[in-house]
């Protein structure tokens, strides 16, 4: 199988980290960015050449350019870009401050679109490539305490679903990785929290209950999920990973159907 170029973003830890090790152990290559590149010294010991450490925080837009002229100028082409960056803010709508508002909106949103912009002439003038968004079951159904970050993730699925429309032509695939719950520091050590408000004691108690029951996945079983998807002459669109986004998503997009089906007459009628 060809070498391919990986360029990966966020990769001091949790799924970054699986996805560029996955990628190196069998032969690929990989740009790897982390906003303090001292966390990816053992990738660059162990694979030497094979890797480029890049730091990059996504939130600025010149170093994301910057970062994918650096793999350029060192790979010679980037085959698939994984926006991975990205963390979770928790709040409710109500006690979620501007600055952290506008801090997750940054780095999940804009962060993965100053990327995505980075690397699609690059591809166009390839004519092939593949970007890969990291999502969220988040990205596609809601929970409380989660209002801001669903709002980016829900941000990136409509920008990515659109981009799909425009570059499929250019041979760029795109794919939308939609993880449930795993055991990385999503929502402890690289999380952030808003003040709480004490009104929302007891739904807050309820929720981190209901977290705390859940079984979460082992970030290393993914691996072998993305390595079929990039090598997929036809990779989907989105792709769950888990078992438990499937079981959790029919029932909502069912009630959704039931909801628009039963005010249908209504609807029609504003026409």
């Amino acid at each position: 199988m060809k070498t391919k170029i990986w360029f990966i973003t966020g990769c001091s830890k949790g799924f970054g980290k699986v996805w560029a090790e996955a990628a190196l152990k069998r032969g690929d290559k990989v740009a790897a960015t982390a906003r303090n590149i001292d966390s990816l010294a053992s990738l660059k010991q162990q694979y030497g050449d094979e890797v480029l450490l890049v730091t990059l925080d996504v939130n600025n837009r010149e170093a994301c350019f910057s970062a994918v002229n650096e793999a350029i100028n060192y790979f010679g082409k980037i085959d698939i870009l994984v926006n991975n960056a990205g963390f979770g803010h928790f709040g409710y709508v109500e006690e979620i401050s501007e600055s952290e508002a506008r801090q997750q909106i940054e780095t999940n949103l804009f962060g993965s679109l100053w990327m995505i912009q980075a690397v699609l002439p690059i591809m166009r003038n390839q004519k092939n490539g593949h970007i890969l968004q990291v999502s969220s079951i988040g990205g596609i159904m809601a929970f409380p305490s989660l209002s801001i970050y669903h709002a980016s993730k829900w941000a990136v699925e409509g920008i990515c679903e659109s981009m799909n429309q425009e570059v499929a032509q250019f041979g760029i695939k795109t794919t939308l990785i939609e993880p449930a719950a795993y055991a990385t520091e999503w929502a402890t050590a690289s999380a952030s929290f808003s003040a709480p408000i004490e009104a929302y004691n007891g739904i807050r108690e309820a929720m981190l209950a209901a977290r705390g029951s859940l079984k979460a996945g082992d970030p290393n079983a993914t691996a072998d999920a993305i390595l079929r998807v990039v090598d997929a002459a036809n990779p989907p669109l989105r792709l769950f990973l888990g078992k438990l986004p499937l079981i959790m998503i029919e029932p909502t997009y069912n009630n959704r159907l039931e909801t628009w089906k039963e005010w249908n007459e209504i609807s029609a009628n504003a026409e």
